[in-house]
């Protein structure tokens, strides 16, 4: 039986990190449809928030895949078959080491916590994310395929695409997996969640196509969605935000119209990112205080209780009737 179960075992494995492959390489070829600098670096980098998630949700058997699906990509645009997997190396890595940062902080995946919410930003996010960009830039220019003059430039827009593809894609993944479709909620609910998500869509439209700078108009919608639905609507309306922001950078239409692509990118980043740690950062807060709430009305119901008790206790004990005395006598 033992001997049947390994293979099985092995199997379920190797399945599984086929299927990460398959979708690392599926959104790579999604965010490389809007890049910006030298035809394989964008502003998004969905394929590094997919790896996370995957490791949170798999654990870290799952790590080949994610090498597999990286050869596979930079095997496309990479300038030789070393540098394919030096880059291919750095991009594992980077995804592997802001897993066991978010293990050894006790990151909790429902990212009901604040310290979640700022262990995915700052541990997941900023610092994981130094390794992909800091290797990747690094092959390129002894490869050849970058001046060094551009090092710097190209380093920055890696990592914050790195990064922006933890801080929007992963939450989006996590939600998936550990919420339920409120069916019972009322009507009224479900309305509200439609207006939210039209709203910021349309505000989000109209902010990048007017040549005014309008894009803090979102930012209400982020914060009505995180009050209200707490990290299901802040993660989904900051993946709409960010999305509808990167095509308007790339197409070169409203705020990102009259300045040159590094300024742009620096605009792009800076929105993007406010945009998430504003939405991450409240739906957790408001998450926490909504715990701390039920957790008040739990010990005030149980205290409730305990007094009623002893109220019982007492009155039964004055209704019984008294003892009668012994009277002794002396002999």
């Amino acid at each position: 039986m033992l001997n049947n179960i390994r293979p099985r075992s092995y199997a379920v494995n190797g399945l599984r990190m086929l299927a990460v492959a398959g979708a690392y390489f599926a959104a790579a070829k999604v965010g490389l449809a809007q890049e910006l600098v030298g035809g394989q670096v964008t502003p998004l980098w969905p394929p590094t928030g997919i790896a996370l998630a995957c490791l949170l949700l798999m654990g870290i058997r799952v790590w080949p895949g994610i090498t597999l699906g990286a050869f596979l990509v930079n095997l496309m645009l990479g300038p030789s078959l070393l540098a394919v997997a030096a880059i291919s190396v750095g991009n594992t890595f980077a995804p592997v080491c802001a897993y066991l940062l978010l293990v050894r902080a006790r990151f909790c995946i429902e990212l009901d916590r604040l310290r979640d919410a700022l262990a995915l930003v700052f541990l997941g996010a900023l610092t994981a994310m130094l390794i992909s960009s800091t290797v990747g830039s690094g092959v390129l220019l002894l490869a050849g395929a970058l001046r060094s003059g551009d090092f710097w430039p190209t380093w920055s827009v890696w990592w914050t695409g790195d990064a922006m593809g933890v801080l929007v894609v992963t939450p989006i993944l996590l939600v998936l997996r550990t919420s339920r479709t409120p069916w019972d909620a009322r009507l009224s609910r479900w309305g509200e969640a439609v207006a939210l998500a039209v709203g910021t869509l349309l505000v989000t439209v109209m902010a990048t196509v007017s040549s005014i700078n309008l894009l803090f108009l979102v930012f209400p919608f982020l914060i009505w969605a995180a009050l209200r639905f707490q990290l299901a609507g802040a993660a989904a309306c900051a993946l709409i935000v960010s999305t509808v922001a990167i095509v308007a950078a790339a197409q070169g239409s409203g705020p990102f119209a009259e300045h040159g692509l590094f300024l742009n990118m620096v605009t792009l980043q800076a929105f993007n990112g406010a945009a998430s740690l504003t939405a991450l950062l409240l739906a957790a807060i408001i998450a926490e205080r909504n715990q701390a709430h039920e957790r008040l009305e739990h010990i005030c119901a149980r205290l409730t209780e305990v007094a009623d008790r002893v109220d019982r206790e007492r009155t039964a004990a004055q209704r019984l009737p008294p003892e009668p005395e012994v009277r002794r006598e002396s002999g």
